[in-house]
């Protein structure tokens, strides 16, 4: 009874692993850090000219909207190339596979020698995979592209990621100036703020301290600010 019912049980999976392959990471992530940064910076700037009040909010708005619509656009773009030269390398792969199956089964067979199989087994393995066209479509693809040809990335996901984390990340410094701070200092502080704590969070995720993190991510925006601030300061003194 004991044995049939340790033949029966599934093995425990002992560990598991997240997600390292940024599919939504990498978008969120920068258009978050992007928006704060950018229009932290933006309106650090133009504070630095001389500008209070509405000026700096409209201008702050107008950096957020630009910010965002430059960032889903450029993602769209870039992911739509990548999944079109995707899309076109599988076709020639199913075009090969059409045409020349006994060389791409013994293509296949020597990418499994180089892995370690006998050469025996690796072509067993290769004819078997190669017996169900759809199947050796996929493992083609997934050994000699390193893609998941069942799984391309959208670039709408990408791009509509990217535009509502810009958004997120550049209307933080706007928060207190919208809700009517008159000092530029509750947006520093707030920014100074969201610059640890989305630093904090990236930091975790990517298995870093959440300190190290936050302070990295609170020194480049600083930098950032502090560089915009000293350029309007100087153009602002030099128009008036």
């Amino acid at each position: 009874m004991t044995a049939d019912v340790a033949e029966t049980e599934t093995p425990e999976i002992h560990h598991s692993h997240r997600d390292v392959t940024g599919g939504w990471l990498r978008p969120a992530t920068f258009g978050v850090m992007d928006g704060l940064v950018s229009n932290f910076a933006l309106v650090a700037g133009v504070v630095g000219g001389g500008a209070t009040g509405k000026v700096v909010i409209m201008t702050g708005l107008a950096g957020l909207v630009a910010g965002a619509c430059s960032m889903a656009s450029g993602e769209f773009t870039s992911v739509s190339s990548q999944t079109e030269l995707m899309q076109a390398e599988i076709a020639i792969e199913r075009r090969e596979l059409e045409i020349h199956p006994e060389e791409e089964e013994r293509e296949l067979a020597m990418m499994y020698e180089a892995k370690g199989l006998r050469p025996e087994l690796a072509a067993e393995v290769a004819r078997e995979l190669t017996s169900n066209p759809a199947v050796a479509l996929d493992v083609h693809v997934r050994e000699e592209l390193g893609v998941d040809p069942n799984d391309l990335p959208s670039p709408w996901v990408a791009a509509g990621s990217s535009f509502a984390a810009f958004a997120v990340g550049a209307v933080i410094p706007l928060l207190p100036l919208l809700f009517g701070a008159v000092s530029v200092l509750p947006a520093l502080l707030l920014s100074a703020l969201g610059l640890v704590v989305t630093g904090g969070i990236v930091g975790r995720i990517t298995a870093r301290p959440f300190w190290y993190g936050g302070g990295r991510q609170l020194l480049l925006g600083g930098l950032s600010a502090a560089v915009t601030f000293a350029i309007g300061l100087a153009v602002g003194t030099g128009l008036s």
